[in-house]
């Protein structure tokens, strides 16, 4: 990404800093390191104030960051951040500077605290990933590549799904088409058939494709470090009437979600939209997540579209919306899109089938 683009989000962040009534911030999560400063590395946070912004990382990184890290000041050392920082004597006693309350541990704060007694650490909650949530076009390039990967490899893979052939043999295949077309997989790969569909999260194993199975293929690919995700579930051999019943109701209701999320709806009637029609449909006690989630630098970002969010969509969130029903010993159903959100509407990323697909 340019240089442009952070600078442009550190302005965005300097003034959230100055309505809160702060002089800066410590930022310690990686992701939203990455995100302020382009530093890809496992090691580094950044101390932003009102007119200076610092890096911090070990030697490592001396070359990455030279790289990456764009209008930083760079602070290279083998000490600790907060050592390296009291070696520069970058803050004045007296001064406001928040803190990610979200991700710094008790013994790190305690840490914050008696290295600089005297500033005044303030917690801070969500500042960056509200910002982050609200995506750029560089962004939304990245995850339309990231989703056109991801269609491209499910269409790869499909053909090779049989009776007999195992959930991790597929989940490894799609594994290694995502590292070959992108970044790698953007989470580990969900392949799970018959009773174990019923799972949401269920992890791939041994078991192998049998006639009658649903079978669960949660798995999508990373591009320039942003994560698409998509689900999709056909049946192996033949389907049934409770096969394609179940399967009917998930996906009017995953398009009764696709229809009516816009900007400014709130993310808790996103989630209903989907939840009222599985519930109509006697359903409900087996659709036991939310609709969806953000997307971004990580699978699992703002906003939540749930029934407890208190969150609003707004244009240009990346969402996903997935409802689905899994009855125990039976199988499971979800389908899956990531969408751009949009004024009046929003952008379906995802252009794999969403018909019932029977394996032969």
């Amino acid at each position: 990404m340019s240089e442009n683009i952070y600078s442009r989000r550190l302005t965005q962040l300097k003034a959230v800093l100055s309505n809160q009534k702060l002089d800066g911030i410590y930022i310690t999560n990686l992701t939203n390191v990455r995100y302020i400063s382009g530093f890809t590395g496992s090691s580094g946070s950044c101390l932003i104030t009102m007119d200076k912004e610092y890096f911090f990382t070990d030697g490592r990184y001396l070359t990455q960051s030279k790289n990456e890290v764009k209008g930083f000041r760079c602070v290279i050392g083998n000490d600790s951040h907060l050592k390296m920082m009291a070696k520069e004597n970058l803050m004045s006693d007296g001064i406001s500077i928040g803190f990610e309350s979200d991700f710094v541990s008790v013994n790190l704060f305690e840490s914050i605290k008696n290295s600089f007694p005297k500033v005044k650490w303030e917690k801070t909650s969500r500042i960056i990933e509200t910002l982050a949530a609200v995506k750029d076009e560089t962004e939304l390039d990245a995850l339309r590549t990231a989703v056109e990967i991801t269609d491209q490899v499910y269409t790869e893979v499909l053909p090779m799904i049989k009776v007999g052939v195992t959930e991790k043999e597929i989940a490894n295949e799609l594994s290694f088409r995502y590292r070959a077309y992108g970044d790698g997989e953007a989470y580990s790969p969900i392949v799970a058939t018959g009773p174990n569909s019923a799972l949401p999260h269920a992890v791939s194993g041994d078991r192998p494709f049998a006639k009658g199975d649903f079978i669960v293929i949660d798995a999508a690919a990373k591009y320039a470090g942003y994560h698409a995700d998509m689900t999709r579930t056909p049946v192996v051999g033949e389907a049934t009437d409770r096969h394609r019943e179940i399967y009917e109701i998930v996906r009017e209701a995953q398009q009764k979600g696709l229809n009516g999320v816009k900007a400014g709806l709130a993310c808790k009637e996103a989630d209903a939209l989907t939840r009222t029609h599985i519930e109509a449909a006697g359903y409900g006690e087996y659709y036991i997540h939310s609709t969806g989630h953000g997307l971004g630098l990580e699978i699992h970002t703002m906003p939540r579209l749930s029934a407890m969010s208190t969150d609003t969509l707004q244009e240009n969130y990346v969402v996903t919306i997935e409802p689905g029903i899994y009855i125990p010993e039976f199988g499971g159903v979800r389908i899956e899109d990531d969408v751009i959100i949009q004024k009046d509407g929003c952008e379906v990323l995802n252009q794999t089938t969403k018909e019932l697909v029977i394996l032969k």
